[in-house]
């Protein structure tokens, strides 16, 4: 499995960095200039996972690959970066499943406590389908209800609605306790904002501090435009993931 790393002059922390596209999509090399400028600015090792693709690769492939990359840095960390601190994070299908990693690090291995803090981008975390997902309908924004719908049936092909609310492939019905502090943002004209909505306060009542941020009028995957708030939401993710 390949990863892909930015490591600026001077290190503080780690950031696991899983990146969206519907679990079909995307590489680690999507965001070069992102992850580079937020490796600067927040005095990170960023590194960015390469992990396996859906349709060919379907759950539980891509969930694997981010659990062994995080499982690595659990134990290599200090070696390769001279720092323990580590944090998680991504977007879309990419929050998803940083969320899944997290789980798995404590149910499978017993490991809590070695993220420090969590950034959730705009995932999906229920994918038997929230209110929000069901009727937002056909508007041509970047996702709607048939996208998807269309990209649960690449990630989980054959699963029945009742079996995708399995919590180890939506999250949003895991026992949440445990997992650090955590900052989940989604905008308003998102199909999934209900999934943040929920998450959040199911993150909340599991005892771990929540940053909630809903941008007013944003669409899914708003970060990934030049839009005056992407850059505002850009600085106060560097903020967050530099002093976590």
């Amino acid at each position: 499995m390949r990863v892909r790393v930015f490591v600026p002059d001077h290190v503080d922390g780690v950031y696991l960095h899983i990146h969206g596209g519907g679990w079909a999509f995307g590489s680690a090399d999507g965001q070069d200039e992102r992850l580079w400028r937020l490796a600067e600015q927040a005095r990170l090792a960023v590194v960015s996972v390469e992990y396996r693709l859906a349709p060919e690769h379907p759950f539980p492939a891509g969930p694997d690959d981010c659990e062994a990359a995080a499982r690595w840095l659990v134990k290599h960390a200090a070696a390769e970066f001279d720092t323990e601190r580590l944090l998680i994070g991504g977007e879309s299908a990419g929050a998803h499943l940083s969320v899944v990693t997290l789980l798995r690090l404590r149910d499978r291995h017993g490991i809590t406590g070695a993220f420090r803090a969590a950034h959730l981008l705009f995932g999906p975390y229920d994918l038997s389908m929230t209110p929000s997902q069901r009727t937002f309908g056909p508007r041509r924004l970047l996702s709607n209800t048939d996208t998807i719908r269309g990209s649960y049936e690449l990630f989980t092909p054959g699963m029945s609605q009742e079996q995708r609310r399995n919590p180890e492939v939506s999250p949003l019905f895991a026992d949440l306790t445990g997992l650090p502090p955590a900052r989940i943002v989604v905008g308003t004209e998102d199909p999934l904002l209900d999934d943040s909505l929920f998450l959040a306060a199911r993150w909340q009542a599991a005892g771990a501090p929540v940053q909630l941020g809903v941008v007013a009028g944003a669409m899914h995957g708003f970060t990934l435009f030049p839009l005056t708030i992407t850059e505002r939401e850009l600085r106060r993710e560097r903020h967050f993931l530099a002093s976590a």
